[in-house]
This record gives C-alpha cells, sequence and structure tokens, in this order.
C-alpha cells in the first residue's frame, strides 16, 4: 500500500476529516525532522502514528497541537485551514506522558479547570465532572489529589480533563510508556473503549508496537522524518513493506538468497515463490522475510503441511514465555545423513544463502502454542525440519557486503 494512501484524495472529495496534513515539512537547523508528511484523521477512529525514537513523532504532535510550526505544509482542522491557530483555539486535547496534573487540586477539580476558563457555570461544570469520573472509573477517587492516586488513575484525570471541553480530536503523546506493563495494558483497553462511547477521533504517537497494533484503527509508520508504510494493523503486520517494518512491527526473520528460475535460491535449497512475489530479475538478491509464528516444524519434509520447505535445521535454545514457546533453530541447508569427512558436505554445510562465503549455518527464531509445543516435544540438539506458512519476498539492495540472515 502507498505510504500517502490515507490523503491522496483531495480536500474537496475527502470525507470530512478532523484532522489533515498536507506536505508537512520541519527541520531544526540542517536537521529535516519531517519530510512531506500528508495523512487524515477521520472522525470516529484511532490513529497510531508508530516508530522509533527520532523519526519525528514528536514533533508531528507538537505541529498538530499548535506547539510548533510547520515550515512547509498545511494542517487542517474540521477542514479549515490552521496552521496559524494558538493552541487554545484549536479544538484539540492533548494527553502527556507526564500526565501535567496540578498538584494542589482534587480529581474534580482537575476535571473542571478547563471548563472553568471556558466560562462554564458550576451547573454545567457538576455535569461534566460527575459522567466523567463515572467513564474514568473515578468516582470513588473524586477528592483526591494526584499524590495520592497511582499512575494508572492520573493518568485517566488527565483523559478525563481532556475530554471535558469535548474536543474535536485527542493526541495522545507516548501517553502509557511511563506505566508498568499490567497498568499499560488495561489502561490502553479502557481508553479504547471510552474513544468509542464518546466516539472521539484520537492521534497517538508511541514506539510500543504492541500498543500501535491494539488500539489502532489505521498505523502510520514513522522513519527519519517520512512515512513508510500506512494501513490497518492486520495490512501493515502481514504485508510489510520492507526490512524496517517488518522488524519494528514485532519480531521478524530475515533470509537473504537470490531469484532462480521462478523460485528463491537459498544455498542449495529452492523456495516455492509466493503468490505476491514482486517482478524481479534472474539472480537479483532477495529477502525471505517472515513472523516467528510462521514456521512450521517436523521431523521429515513430508509431514510437513506447508508448499515453502526451507531445510533442515537443528534446535540450538528452548525457553518459554507463558503463553508460547520460543525456539532457537541454525538452519543448515545441508543433508545430515551425509558423509561429514566428505568435502562437498562440509562446503554446503557452510554455505551462505547468498554467495560462497563461510558460514556456520543460520539463526532463525521460531515460536509456537502450547498445543503445539505438547504435540511435538523437542529438546535441544534434535533435528528437524522447517516450513513455512507463508512469507513476504522483498526485492534486496546491499548498501555494502551482507550475507546470511538475522532475526530480529
Amino acid at each position: 500500500m502507498n505510504p500517502g494512501a490515507l490523503t491522496t484524495t483531495t480536500l474537496a472529495s475527502a470525507p470530512p476529516a478532523a484532522i489533515r496534513l498536507k506536505n508537512v515539512s520541519k527541520r531544526f537547523g540542517d536537521q529535516s525532522v519531517l519530510r512531506n508528511i500528508s495523512l487524515g484523521l477521520e472522525r470516529g477512529t484511532v490513529v497510531v502514528v508508530l516508530g522509533p525514537s527520532g523519526s519525528g513523532k514528536t514533533t508531528l504532535l507538537r505541529i498538530l497541537a499548535g506547539l510548533e510550526q510547520a515550515d512547509h505544509g498545511e494542517v487542517y482542522l474540521r477542514d479549515q485551514l490552521a496552521n496559524h491557530l494558538p493552541p487554545q483555539k484549536r479544538g484539540l486535547g492533548v494527553v502527556f506522558q507526564e500526565h501535567a496534573l496540578f498538584q494542589r487540586k482534587s480529581v474534580e477539580e482537575n476535571i473542571a479547570f478547563g471548563l472553568q476558563m471556558q466560562g462554564k457555570s458550576k451547573a454545567e461544570r457538576q455535569s461534566a465532572v460527575d459522567r466523567l469520573l463515572a467513564l474514568t472509573q473515578l468516582k470513588a477517587h473524586r477528592k483526591k489529589y494526584p499524590s495520592q492516586l497511582s499512575g494508572g488513575q492520573r493518568q485517566r484525570v488527565a483523559l478525563a480533563r481532556a475530554l471535558a471541553f469535548e474536543p474535536d480530536a485527542l493526541l495522545f503523546d507516548e501517553a502509557f510508556s511511563a506505566l508498568d506493563a499490567i497498568t499499560r495494558v488495561a489502561l490502553r483497553r479502557e481508553v479504547k473503549a471510552i474513544l468509542r462511547a464518546m466516539n472521539v477521533p484520537a492521534l497517538f504517537i508511541t514506539h510500543d508496537q504492541e500498543e500501535a497494533l491494539e488500539l489502532a484503527d489505521r498505523i502510520v509508520v514513522l522513519n527519519e522524518g517520512q512515512i513508510v508504510q500506512e494501513g490497518t494493523p492486520f495490512e501493515v503486520y502481514n504485508h510489510p513493506c520492507n526490512e524496517f517494518v517488518a522488524t519494528f512491527l514485532g519480531a521478524a526473520n530475515v533470509l537473504l538468497g537470490r531469484w532462480s528460475q521462478g523460485k528463491v535460491a537459498l544455498g542449495r535449497m529452492r523456495v516455492k515463490a509466493v503468490p505476491d512475489a514482486p517482478l524481479l530479475a534472474e539472480r537479483q538478491a532477495v529477502k525471505i522475510v517472515f513472523r516467528p509464528e510462521d514456521v512450521v516444524l517436523n521431523f521429515q519434509p513430508q509431514l510437513l503441511d506447508t508448499p515453502y520447505y526451507l531445510g533442515r535445521a537443528e534446535i540450538e535454545d528452548i525457553s518459554y514465555i507463558g503463553h508460547s514457546e520460543r525456539l532457537i533453530l541454525r538452519l543448515l541447508l545441508w543433508s545430515p545423513q551425509g558423509n561429514e569427512g566428505d568435502p562437498e558436505v562440509q562446503r554446503l554445510r557452510n554455505l551462505t544463502l547468498v554467495d560462497e562465503t563461510y558460514a556456520e549455518g543460520f539463526p532463525i527464531v521460531i515460536t509456537r502454542n502450547k498445543w503445539e509445543a505438547t504435540e511435538m516435544e523437542l529438546s535441544v540438539g534434535d533435528a528437524v525440519v522447517v516450513g513455512l506458512k507463508g512469507y513476504r519476498l522483498l526485492p534486496h539492495y546491499p548498501l555494502g557486503l551482507e550475507t546470511g540472515a538475522k532475526a530480529v
């Protein structure tokens, strides 16, 4: 999918949007932080901007909130140009990682503060506060001060305060990253339910891949100030457009090979091409990208229920991660039944995936659920055969000498 598919339609023909960016760029000195960013946040949807540190996520949010000015491009709010609108007139609620609560005000006073600044009557403020306390499960804590609350409760107060003045959209800046894992998971599910209940569009900035997959209707992957891919969580996870997206959004194995007569050559193995293989030149370097859960194992090739046979492997490590089992295998691409003293067997054993340099096999990581692990028990040192349920085939453009494989 094209990175700019969110906004390829013109503003005139697009549906009404809470937020729309068009060709936004930003520099700080000699550093280009954002380059031609175009995206839209439609009403009732959640968009998650995902990227590593330094990718431009926070700068993007600050431009939307009016805390920074774009060097080029336009910001539209409610389909009205808003480049020079001050933050308080943008109609956006912002929830930061640090909460930014008033320490000397109670929960209900924090929630009501913005409404009081807007000149709302006491009755209007009280009605809004009561409704939001119920929605965010804070009724029992209304008289408490921030220092008396847990991290998750303080973040609920920040959310209620942002929702109090009925914003056109909410912006979340790494809002859950300071919380412990259990609180973070529970809170983001609650926040998603609240956003649905109030039909408020939201844009999240995060580097947490699991958070992006759980929250988003659409994911925008940002790297080095550019959108590299956007789509639904299913599309971005299962059909990454390049190696960066594949390895950043979840774990992935990457094998290097060559395109040969309509198949992928991995050493002496020939792997059947996937139906969506790109147009490739003969002997072009390629990458096979697959998730740990895409791998199937057995003891004999004929028992593999998959058309994509990858080769033989040895189990190097087994660990348990609660809901699943993680295995590290070394893909050998040679036949263990051969004579170990045979020079040809030794050559095949050490053959890399792309050229004639040598390596001791290639590590891959797989995960199996507990039922698969129980059905086929394995130990370190066991020999197995490896197949794939599917994989992503990408052209490889090496920046230098790069052979072999990696698991990220």
